[in-house]
């Protein structure tokens, strides 16, 4: 009794005594009580009957004929003859384009057709005195040409020689001239002004050596060019047949732009030396501005000698041409002569015949034209939209008006898991956020073999075809589409919640009498909610979908075991199915 009087005393003691007969006291009720607590069960039976299988995904509603109507010419726009939404039939114009050029080019072919005709119809009969004469004169008119022209062509030759003689009564001048400012000693008695002129700016400016050499050697390959062309000049007169006459009229053309070439040069040169001269300051003697002043004379001179020159060879050259043309002529005149007066030929009859049909070609082409600037509906639809109006100008290949048909399709996109359970005839069914009232039902039409990636994540697009067309559907509403890709018939089912896993078997539980009871099962195909399964089971019979512990939270088809394992077992089918 003291014992107990002096625990009572010590307050710490106490209180660690009561708390721990709490405890247990909380521990023994609850153990004991978990003993009479009851589980619940909620099930459902299990199900004979047809197990829809299906992929969905969203999309866009568009035309399955949906063609944006492009122009095939280029023009103003005239005229607007539909408006969007309206219903059209295939052939009809939506568009008019200015013409005008097009209708031009259909009455040339037609006018050209013409005459083609009328001269095939001339070569079937036979000619006539007055087509004789014409062909006679023609050919009269043909062989005078010629003499016209091989007499302009001698007088040519002619005033070529003069032309040739004038230059070399300049030429001899203007080569002295230029050798007296390059060889000469006038500046400095010790060297040549050639070199005078280099030595008395290179410290100046070293780009006059370039200046000095190229007139040099300029100066040098046009003497060269005189020398030779002289010697000919004096072997010749202006009774020489055409071929010398050409030949010295090509030289002394060479000549003279070979010195004319030589006095740009040194007129360089001297304008560069009198330059340098200039920015530092310093005198040239006077005699410089005497020899730039004769090189102004000799640059008017050889420019007019050139111009002269290349007239004579443009002039000669033309006359040769048009011998030539004459020639043909009056041998074409011959023959077309001969054979008028012989009757048509046959190879001529079917050469007319063939230009005939050559201008009904051409007259065909120019009418199919002339339809480009019509602009057509290609086939029944709705004027979806239209993108010109009056008084715009449209090009050949863009596009003027929109169509779509009536036929409507929804286009979606799968990924590579779902589209491989897709392929075209399958069935799906459509709903829209626009019509949430509106459940129609399509076909898969077309399935696409090659993916896009986007982000690492390749989606497959395919087309749903719609077997009930409504109004309320536009094109460019959203979509939600599921497509069927298996039905199963006559097939036990249960709800996915009802399938457990121990290790690698499936089961599920029964509940007979209100215990449940294992049963082992083969798990198929499944959709969203059920799952076929096979075995040592029967239709009605109540499977666990959820159990419920009294006091926690309910447990939707799980087991002690099923927790273990992991979940539910995941979709797959009988051996190979």
């Amino acid at each position: 009794m003291n014992l107990i009087t002096k625990l009572f005393k010590n307050k710490l003691v106490v209180g660690t005594i009561i708390v721990f007969i709490l405890g247990a006291g909380y521990y023994v009720y609850h153990k004991l009580g978990a003993k009479d607590a009851t589980l619940e069960y909620r099930t459902a039976a299990v199900e004979k009957g047809t197990l829809t299988i299906s992929v969905g995904s969203s999309g866009q509603v568009a035309g399955s004929g949906q063609v944006d109507v492009k122009s095939k010419a280029s023009g103003d726009v005239v005229a607007v003859l539909a408006a969007e939404g309206q219903e059209v039939k295939a052939g009809t114009v939506l568009v008019r384009l200015d013409s005008l050029s097009a209708q031009k080019a259909v009455r040339d072919a037609v006018a050209n057709l013409e005459s083609a005709q009328l001269s095939l119809q001339k070569l079937h009969q036979a000619a006539d005195g007055l087509s004789l004469l014409q062909a006679e004169n023609t050919l009269t008119s043909a062989e005078t040409a010629k003499t016209k022209d091989e007499s302009d062509l001698k007088k040519t030759y002619e005033d070529g020689f003069n032309t040739v003689a004038n230059a070399f009564l300049d030429l001899p001048g203007v080569l002295t001239g230029l050798h007296d400012i390059l060889y000469t000693s006038s500046l400095n008695g010790n060297q040549n002004n050639v070199y005078y002129f280099a030595d008395a700016v290179r410290q100046y400016d070293r780009n006059v050596d370039k200046y000095r050499d190229s007139a040099d050697a300029s100066y040098q390959s046009a003497k060269r060019s005189y020398d030779q062309s002289f010697l000919n000049y004096k072997a010749s007169d202006r009774y020489a047949d055409a071929g010398p006459l050409q030949n010295l009229i090509d030289q002394t053309y060479n000549t003279a732009l070979a010195t004319a070439d030589a006095v740009k040069n040194l007129d360089n040169y001297l304008d560069f030396y009198q330059d340098r001269i200039a920015e530092w300051n310093q005198r040239s003697p006077a005699l410089v501005a005497t020899y730039q002043s004769s090189m102004q004379t000799y640059t008017g001179q050889m420019n007019s000698h050139v111009s002269a020159l290349s007239n004579v060879k443009n002039g000669l050259q033309t006359s040769v041409v048009a011998i030539s043309a004459d020639e043909r002529a009056i041998a074409e005149k011959t023959v077309a002569l001969e054979k008028l007066k012989g009757g048509s030929d046959p190879l001529d009859l079917r050469g007319q015949e063939l230009a005939v049909q050559q201008r009904q070609n051409a007259l065909s082409d120019a009418r199919e034209k002339l339809a480009d600037y019509y602009i057509r509906a290609p086939f029944d639809g709705v004027v979806a939209k239209l993108s010109v109006k009056k008084g715009d100008s449209a090009t050949s290949g863009a596009a003027v008006a929109t169509m779509v048909t009536r036929q409507q399709i929804a286009e979606i996109s799968l990924n590579e898991i779902d589209i491989a359970k897709v392929k075209t005839g399958q069935k799906a069914t459509l709903t829209f956020d626009a019509v949430p009232d509106l459940s129609i039902t399509g076909t898969v039409e077309q399935v696409d073999t090659i993916g896009t990636a986007t982000q690492g994540v390749v989606n497959y697009s395919l087309k749903i075809s719609f077997d009930t067309q409504d109004a309320r559907i536009k094109p460019g509403m959203s979509v939600a589409a599921s497509v069927i890709t298996d039905v199963l018939t006559d097939v036990f089912l249960v709800p996915q919640s009802a399938m457990k896993m121990q290790g690698q078997q499936s089961y599920v539980e029964v509940l007979e009498n209100g215990t449940p009871r294992m049963i082992q099962v083969q798990a198929g195909l499944s959709n969203d909610t059920m799952i076929e399964v096979a075995g040592d089971i029967e239709a009605g019979a109540q499977v666990i979908v959820q159990t419920i512990t009294p006091g926690a939270a309910a447990v939707a088809g799980s087991s002690t075991e099923q927790q273990r394992s992991g979940g539910f077992l995941p979709i797959g089918g009988f051996g190979g199915r």
